[in-house]
């Protein structure tokens, strides 16, 4: 669910004090592998790297960065990334899908990302799923990775925990990436790129109040909904929880917005996000009531599982 901010909240990316390590859960400890090479000793910044597979344990590079010297291969760079993108993401998920179930290797990159202050680790108690461990990057992660140009430019990336009442749904969104950017690649997608509500509303605002005295007319909201791929719904611009933008088998660049329902959404909720176009993902245990409040509308919509 996408939540609601003002416009002059939009000062750039998500700040966060510096976290206390000695609280947060601790990885498991895991031995190295007897025969793992020792590590090269200092070598330059490698070329960027792009979030695309988690790779076997290789050799640390070296990276210098305001007077402080971090060692990192690409697995934990990639791990970075992906947890950069969308503020949080569940261990869970990323040993799922970023290490394709390999623990191991997992256990070992989040012990060095940790111990070097890149990446924090809470555990955050949910109501009905128990507790789950969430990650984020730190201040010092979000510098590290943008410092050294490690994701394409226009990609935005967040650090820090900001409001943990959100913190399972913010975790959630990454498993429907996966979700839906698989059926993207599937069609032929590539280069595939990530926007959360939080940019996508930034681009709106701004654009919004460029217009001035304008900003009450509907034609002028309309014209700059459309310039963002947006639409206007009972006078109101819905935003998605992710965009996700591709570059499509014809080299034309596109997106899809998804948007994760729950069983708490209100009808005209629900009715505002479909008809705004959005692709409409639930847990399953949601899906069947929110297919049955749709049915008693009459109304024909897909609502897929995540």
């Amino acid at each position: 669910m996408a939540r609601d901010f003002e416009p002059d909240e939009f000062i750039g990316p998500r700040e966060a004090s510096e976290p206390c390590y000695r609280e947060e859960p601790q990885v498991p400890q895991t031995k190295e592998a007897p025969n793992q090479p020792p590590e090269d000793r200092g070598l330059e910044p490698g070329p960027q790297i792009r979030p695309d597979t988690i790779r076997s344990p290789e050799i640390r590079r070296a990276y210098e960065l305001r007077d402080r010297s971090y060692r990192l291969r690409s697995s934990e760079i990639t791990a970075m990334v992906e947890v950069g993108k969308f503020r949080i993401v569940a261990l869970e998920d990323l040993k799922d899908f970023a290490y394709h179930a390999d623990k191991a290797l997992m256990r070992r990159d989040l012990e060095n990302l940790i111990r070097q202050g890149l990446v924090q680790m809470k555990s955050v108690p949910h109501e009905e799923r128990g507790s789950r461990h969430l990650l984020a990057l730190t201040k010092n992660g979000h510098r590290l990775l943008t410092g050294f140009e490690m994701v394409h430019k226009d990609q935005v990336l967040y650090h820090g925990f900001t409001k943990l009442r959100e913190a399972h749904h913010d975790a959630d969104l990454y498993r429907l990436y996966q979700k839906a950017a698989g059926k993207i690649e599937r069609a032929g997608g590539r280069n595939l790129g990530v926007v959360l509500d939080y940019e996508l509303k930034k681009r709106v605002y701004c654009d919004l109040a460029k217009l001035g005295t304008a900003l009450g007319s509907a034609g002028s909201k309309r014209t700059v909904a459309e310039r963002h791929g947006l639409q206007v719904v009972r006078e109101k611009i819905p935003f998605p929880d992710v965009r996700i933008e591709y570059d499509t088998p014809d080299g034309e660049r596109a997106h899809v917005d998804i948007e994760l329902a729950t069983s708490h959404y209100r009808l005209c909720d629900l009715v505002e996000k479909l008809n705004a176009g959005f692709s409409m993902y639930a847990h399953a245990e949601d899906v069947t009531n929110l297919r049955r409040v749709l049915d008693q509308q009459e109304l024909a919509a897909e609502i897929l599982t995540l």
